[in-house]
């Protein structure tokens, strides 16, 4: 288990975050994107505490298969003595021609039924879900009035000290969430889920001063070292203290022996301990230590831990009074997760044998033509389920669906077709580079469509057609024009396997420090004097955490004149003032490593064939980029319209709203 599961977790106030009670009943919905190059998170997921998580580049066509969770927007008739919707968030209308795509029509229904490919499954899961908390609303008599959810929007606007309208019209620019969303799809069911909580969201006041010394008082700082073997614990912990007079010393034995990747890259370093938040065992220990003083090995979470306690960060200066309703919401909030979760679990028990899932198993569609479930005797009829994936997620779909006329009409016009070998074959390359092969060395194509479907959230069909598809096509229309040139070769064995820098850094923010930093360093230029500057000065959490260590420097790398100013350096010395757009860089060469591969024969296969696929990505890319510029769309349901910058007029409709009138034809 890594140390994420055993620091400190504290409330975020993100946006929707105070009605995160409903992802525990509605179904999280995970957002579906190309398996092939980047994980998919929620929109509104907290960054990685012990380290950043770069996006990784994304395929020209993985847009194809991305979308928003955004929650629904419909409330059905037998809910609506529970749920209220106001003039101000209600559904809006989409016209019967949803886009016009190069003279070519597309109509409300394809794009229905091209939601409901996508996500009929998901949809119908959460019009269950809500179903049945709608249900025992009635069964006790509760209501959520039409006054009450208008109230709750003005309040956490006023929470977030935004004026109501803009309030809304962030939360569709930001989360995907129209304002109709929110109001019945997630303020709606917290005010529902607060009233059946009823007596178990009570706040008492000891509860209140515990949050408040969690998030406001005193806080430890401390490095970390960690594994699961309880003698290499002991070992480790020894060692330590054997050389706990070197303070440099338990940075770097966490750096090579820790086995938390996260906080081993940092030299042991993590969040700092705030108390009530974790384990009791490791928050006892980091504030019983003195500045420097090594504890002895803890057992927390099935882990072995060892901390050195760095510091002690005080207490806050903040009144109790004064953040009281806050940490009455955060509380609120964090109670409402856990009951929320326990009351649907409950409701779900005590519907089992009133509920039949008939999307997606072929006998029942067969027996029940035009259902999709049935849900306490009350049907949800596939055109009703059409609807509900139209509403929620008709405009990122659309999206998609524009798109991929766009590159279905190129391939027309080239007279190109994708047959569904050259499909299998691509699914088995992405087999070959994302899973193990089978043990004779096949792509084990069987792992990675399970994968796809179950880790991924990825129906098979779609992924097919919406992202497999049109890599292929993509490929085919941009034929062999993708070169890669001796020169191309050249750079790439000398990036990959020749000589690196290894080099110190200071990143800076602002010039005028960075020159006197560099002064400073002129006047006394060891490498420890460095770090204690790196560490105290620089603004990138790396460099300042590891005391201005970085990776080494290669060649090609594409950092230019930070590349030539390193490897023109000699050990020992420091470079100038180096801006790469809004920062200034102070390097000092440590060394030079050796070449990894000196016989360019020995891997030039590999090298072509790793360039090869990346200027191919590229040319799909500006391929792919430069169909969407020549054609010409008009997109009905957000109201806008495109066309080429060569068929411009002064008049021209590219980039603002088309009027609704059109809509209608």
């Amino acid at each position: 288990m890594a140390w994420k599961k055993i620091q400190l977790v504290l409330a975020s106030f993100v946006l929707i975050a105070c009605c995160v009670a409903i992802r525990y009943y509605w179904g999280a919905a995970p957002a579906s994107a190309d398996p092939i190059d980047r994980e998919s998170a929620p929109a509104d997921a907290p960054a990685a505490r012990n380290g950043v998580r770069s996006p990784s580049d994304r395929a020209p066509m993985s847009r194809f298969a991305d979308a928003s969770t955004a929650a629904s927007t419909r409330a059905k008739d037998g809910r609506r003595t529970a749920g209220a919707r106001a003039t101000s968030t209600a559904t809006p209308t989409i016209p019967a021609i949803v886009a016009n795509v190069n003279n070519q029509r597309v109509g409300r229904e394809e794009l229905a039924q091209e939601c409901l490919r996508h996500y009929g499954n998901e949809v119908l899961e959460s019009m269950v879900n809500k179903q049945l908390i709608a249900g025992e609303c009635r069964r006790l008599g509760i209501t959520v009035t039409q006054d009450e959810v208008e109230a709750e929007i003005d309040r956490m606007s006023k929470r977030f000290n935004i004026p109501r309208d803009q309030w809304l019209k962030m939360l569709k620019d930001e989360r995907n969430v129209t304002p109709s969303q929110y109001a019945n799809d997630i303020i709606w069911p917290t005010l529902a889920l607060r009233k059946l909580a009823g007596e178990r969201l009570m706040i008492t006041e000891s509860d209140l001063k515990r949050e408040y010394e969690t998030q406001y008082g005193a806080m430890v700082r401390v490095r970390l070292i960690m594994t699961k073997n309880a003698d290499k614990a002991q070992k480790l912990q020894a060692e330590a203290v054997a050389h706990a007079s070197e303070p440099s010393y338990f940075g770097n034995l966490a750096k090579t022996s820790s086995e938390d990747a996260a906080s081993a890259s940092l030299k042991g370093m993590i969040n700092p301990i705030r108390k009530h938040g974790s384990y009791k065992e490791i928050e006892d220990a980091a504030f019983r230590l003195t500045d420097g003083e090594i504890s002895p090995v803890i057992y927390a979470g099935g882990q072995y831990v060892i901390l050195k306690r760095e510091c002690l960060v005080p207490a806050q200066n903040v009144a109790f009074e004064r953040v009281r309703p806050r940490l009455e919401e955060v509380l609120r909030d964090r109670i409402m997760r856990t009951v929320a979760k326990d009351i649907f679990g409950r409701l779900q028990k005590e519907s089992e044998g009133r509920i039949q899932w008939v999307w997606g198993n072929a006998e029942k569609r067969r027996q029940m033509p035009g259902v999709a479930a049935i849900v306490l005797d009350a049907p949800i009829t596939v055109r009703e389920l059409a609807e509900e994936c139209l509403v929620r997620h008709g405009s990122e779909v659309l999206d998609a669906l524009i798109s991929r006329k766009i590159l279905d009409q190129a391939c027309r016009r080239q007279n190109i077709t994708v047959t569904d070998a050259e499909i299998d074959e691509e699914i088995s390359r992405a087999a070959a580079d994302g899973v193990k092969p089978n043990p004779d060395g096949t792509p084990d194509v069987q792992a990675w469509l399970e994968l796809v479907k179950t880790k991924r959230h990825i129906p098979l069909d779609v992924y097919r057609t919406d992202i497999v598809w049109p890599v292929v096509a993509m490929k085919k229309l941009v034929g062999n024009s993708v070169k890669v040139t001796d020169e191309d070769l050249r750079k790439g064995f000398e990036s990959n396997f020749g000589p690196r820098v290894r080099c110190l850094a200071i990143v800076l923010n602002n010039e005028r420090r960075a020159q006197q930093l560099w002064e400073l360093l002129r006047k006394k230029n060891t490498s420890d004097y460095f770090g204690d500057l790196a560490s105290e000065y620089s603004i990138e959490p790396g460099s300042q955490a590891l005391r201005g260590e970085i990776p080494p420097i290669r060649k090609h790398g594409g950092q230019p004149r930070l590349e030539d100013e390193a490897f023109a350096l000699k050990p020992g010395e420091i470079s100038g003032i180096i801006q790469v757009g809004d920062k200034f860089i102070i390097l000092r060469c440590e060394s030079f490593t050796d070449p990894e591969v000196k016989d360019f024969a020995q891997v030039r296969n590999e090298i072509y064939r790793d360039l090869h696929e990346k200027k191919l990505q590229l040319a799909m890319r500006d391929k792919f980029e430069s169909l969407q510029e020549a054609a010409i769309v008009d997109n009905f349901v957000d109201g806008t319209s495109r066309s080429p910058k060569s068929q411009d007029k002064p008049n021209s409709t590219q980039g603002v709203p088309v009027m609704r009138q059109r809509a209608a034809g």
